[in-house]
């Protein structure tokens, strides 16, 4: 175990520190203070000083979590100079990377020196611990979330300590932190699973509702990677296909990848949701637009050019995780809602599948999942939206995304998740005080 040297810390510490948001806004603190350590040892010094002062402790990464799952009134620990690739180990195919490396910088690296990971998000401005902790994912009919390819990680917990966790060493805690909550303790770094570069040819199509969800099983079984939006208030559904191929490397063109995904999934959208907001009879006529303004288009690149994309738009985010099988009637559900209610939704619902995993708060533990994603604009009404398609996944057994809206509490998690008394368990253990507790923590966790 690291032992503190005896000299005094040189984390920064913001004495008045402004308030905090999270980048939809919709999340705002006050910490008593806010402070950025830069080295595992000054982290360590961190937690200890909180626990002397009886004040929480939170780590924020990005902020693109929807909850109030990084708020704290007490220590906010910013991980922007806990950054960069610790090591590489080609032998094992894994990456250690430092908590508050982006996942932008992490998929350049790895790309530099011809490694990828193997599946991700389609976003990249979070930090890895950020992402991990509230089970961000991607799509796939074999590969996992981000989550499901850690091999080791390292946790500061209540006392300043360095707990090491992998498979093999306490395997109880790293089957509870990868997807940690933020509520064990602070990641200070973490290990990825890597493999050699490859390439994804993807394929984007239009399709209709009847069409897609008619074939959703094929497309399903016979793709890596596979998603589509459903944009309401039309039949419209765009899709995408992301397949491992030998090449060659056939990129978009800096122009039309400016065009398509800046000018008009970004400026464009951008301009209309605003219109949307102004005037809500717009919407429907609007959504008509935004469903027909990408064509069909293919190309071929390394993975996180085809995984990711930009999102400069702000919205509000529901997701729940459903049994994979029950994904279609949960769907259909949740557009015979939207198309009997008077509501009026100006963003795509979005569709993702992931195989099971072993984590034990994962969205995915022990179970094939598909994921529905249901977003407003910032700024527009969602409460009754959200309200109406929380009740539909909640009905088809829905395990909601950690970092993105939802009412649910610890009774109702007891029993969506098998193991959730193993995880409290693990937290007892490691934080009976709970001094990475927070109001969201006791209510999703309970006391």
């Amino acid at each position: 175990m690291d032992t503190l040297r005896s000299d005094a810390p040189q984390h920064r510490t913001n004495p008045k520190p402004d308030t905090w948001r999270n980048w939809a806004g919709n999340v705002t603190a006050r910490p008593a203070r806010v402070v950025s350590p830069a080295s595992v040892a000054e982290l360590r010094a961190v937690v200890r000083r909180a626990a002397e002062d009886g004040l929480p402790v939170k780590a924020v990464g990005s902020g693109h979590s929807f909850t109030t799952a990084a708020a704290t009134d007490g220590v906010l620990i910013r991980p922007d100079r806990l950054s960069g690739i610790r090591a590489i180990d080609r032998k094992a195919g894994t990456v250690t990377v430092e908590a508050g490396t982006r996942l932008r910088t992490l998929n350049m690296a790895l790309a530099a020196q011809g490694l990828s990971l193997t599946n991700m998000g389609d976003i990249m401005e979070q930090t890895v611990a950020g992402a991990t902790s509230t089970g961000t994912h991607g799509t796939g009919r074999a590969s996992g979330a981000i989550s499901a390819q850690i091999r080791g990680l390292e946790l500061v917990t209540a006392d300043g300590s360095l707990l090491r966790c992998s498979a093999t060493e306490n395997p109880e805690v790293f089957a509870a932190a990868r997807v940690g909550l933020g509520a064990l303790g602070v990641v200070s770094s973490l290990t990825f699973a890597v493999e050699p570069l490859f390439l994804l040819a993807a394929q984007e199509e239009p399709m209709t509702f009847d069409k897609v969800t008619a074939v959703f099983d094929e497309l399903h079984a016979h793709n890596d990677h596979f998603e589509f939006y459903w944009f309401p208030h039309t039949d419209n559904c765009t899709t995408l296909r992301n397949n491992r191929t030998v090449g060659p490397h056939a990129p978009l063109g800096r122009l039309k990848a400016w065009f398509a995904d800046e000018f008009l999934s970004n400026n464009v959208f951008q301009a209309l949701s605003s219109v949307g907001r102004a005037v809500p009879a717009a919407v429907p006529a609007i959504a008509r637009i935004t469903s027909q303004g990408l064509s069909a288009r293919t190309y071929t690149d390394i993975p996180y050019k085809v995984f990711t994309s930009p999102r400069r738009v702000r919205m509000i985010e529901m997701e729940y995780a459903v049994p994979r099988a029950a994904v279609l009637d949960t769907l259909r559900e949740l557009k015979t809602m939207v198309e009997r209610s008077d509501l009026r939704i100006g963003f795509p619902v979005e569709v993702r599948t992931t195989p099971a995993d072993d984590i034990t708060l994962s969205t995915a533990s022990g179970r094939d999942s598909a994921y529905i994603a249901v977003h407003v604009y910032r700024g527009m009404p969602c409460r009754r939206y959200f309200a109406e398609a929380e009740r539909i996944f909640v009905a088809h057994e829905g395990r909601p995304h950690w970092g993105k809206l939802h009412t649910r509490d610890a009774a109702y998690f007891a029993t969506a998740y098998p193991r959730f008394d193993e995880f409290r368990a693990v937290r007892d253990r490691l934080d009976p005080d709970r001094r990475f507790g927070n109001a969201y923590l006791r209510r999703v966790l309970g006391d």
